[in-house]
Formats: C-alpha cells, structure tokens, sequence
C-alpha cells in the first residue's frame, strides 16, 4: 500500500479549549510514542484570517503526519492520540492524501515518497514550508500579504491555510483546489504569485525549504467542507 500523509485541522472555541490546544502543540500526544507506520510529522499552529499572517490563530491548529500505508493511516485517526484534539474541537478535518512529487527538505529530511502519477483533472493539495533566514524575514513578510489575498476567490480553491512550526521564521502554506488545472492556472497566470517566486530566486531568503503536491483521496471531518470520498484510485 502507498504512503499516507494526513494534513489535520482543528478548530477550537473558548479559552480553556484553546490553550490546552496551545498546550498540545508544544508538548504533543505523539511524543515518545511508538506510532505504528509513522515515519514523519510536524505540529502545527496557524497564523489570523486566511492564515498568511504574522499574527497567530489561537483558535486552529494543525498536525501533519506521515504513514507508510494508508491502513496505518486509518489506525492512528482512529486512536485515542487523535481522540485528544478532536473532543473539545468546534470543528476539524483530515485530508488524507498520497504524493505527486516534492522537493526540498523538512528538517533536513524528505518526508513524502512520490507515489501517484499527476493528474490535472483530480484535486490536488499544496503544501509549501520554509525556514526563513532571520536577516530577511522582514522583507519576506512585506510580500505575503498581497500574494494571499490573490488566493482569495481564485477558481476552484477549496481551502487555504498559513501554517507553521514557529511564527516568523517556520512558516508552511496548505491549499487545496477541485482540480490540478485549478492549482496550475493560479500558479502560472496569477502575477502576485510569480513575483513571489521571482523574489524568491533572487533573495535566496530561505536557509531550508520544501515544495510537494499530492492527491487527495479522502477528507472526514466538516471543518474543509465535509466527509467526502474522492474518486482517485490507489496505485
């Protein structure tokens, strides 16, 4: 069976929920536990609005995680670790997905083995991450704002959230759209987006960085939509 990658959100309301949320991301379940198949995962917190933002979102959180079979994937959403997030969450989803292609590294390691083949009429998730170099974050964080809001209403994007490991300088992107095309047509037609990566090339502002594309197959939960089933066929 191909490797997994869960991408979780939850969403919490009230004071006490969000701070043992908080709580959990500095110290989570998944510490020192042996977790059947997990190979890679990363806590993480979310940044005001759509998430590209330098201000915190104290009510979602994140939490990625890497399995080497989709079996064991479903084993450890059904466990009394994921238990802990969602029984005080207003809300959450996971976004079970199988990888395209990615490069780059993640705490200098390659977390995501390609394993389907691209298809632009399926949906289709990004997720970006980069360590930003702190002489440069000021500048970086000039830019992001105006690239996000070009997100905004773009055809077929289904959802999209900053993310990271620590604010400023750890900072990670998720989308998800209907269809490849939709992703491919923002990424190559949207000005805002490649004067991004124009500046990207030219700043050098990132001491680590990652790119990956994946499938999604399935999403549970209603915080992205709702359950839903899609019809990408497992390699």
């Amino acid at each position: 069976m191909p490797q997994t990658t869960v991408i979780s959100f939850f969403k919490y309301k009230g004071r006490k929920n969000k701070w043992q949320a908080l709580g959990r991301m500095g110290r989570p379940p998944l510490l020192n536990q042996n977790i059947e198949g997990l190979t890679f995962w990363k806590a993480l917190g979310a940044g005001s609005g759509n998430g590209f933002s330098i201000w915190p979102d104290w009510s979602t959180f994140g939490l990625l995680t890497v399995f080497n079979s989709e079996k064991e994937a479903n084993n450890f959403l059904d466990s009394k670790i994921i238990s802990e997030y969602i029984d005080t969450a207003e809300t959450f989803s996971h976004v079970l997905m199988h990888s395209i292609k990615a490069h780059g590294q993640w705490s200098k390691q390659e977390p995501f083995n390609s394993e389907v083949t691209f298809d632009e009429a399926k949906p289709i998730a990004v997720i970006t991450r980069a360590t930003i170099k702190p002489k440069l974050a000021y500048k970086f964080w000039r830019y992001v704002p105006s690239v996000s809001k070009s997100m905004n209403g773009h055809k077929g994007l289904i959802f999209s959230k900053g993310i990271g490991e620590w604010p400023i300088f750890m900072q990670a992107t998720f989308s998800f759209w209907e269809k490849g095309k939709d992703m491919m047509d923002y990424a190559y037609s949207n000005k805002k987006h490649a004067d991004m990566v124009k500046k990207t090339r030219e700043l050098g502002w990132y001491s680590e960085e990652l790119f990956s594309r994946f499938h999604p197959f399935e999403v549970r939960g209603n915080l992205i939509g709702s359950n839903k089933i899609y019809n990408t066929t497992s390699p």
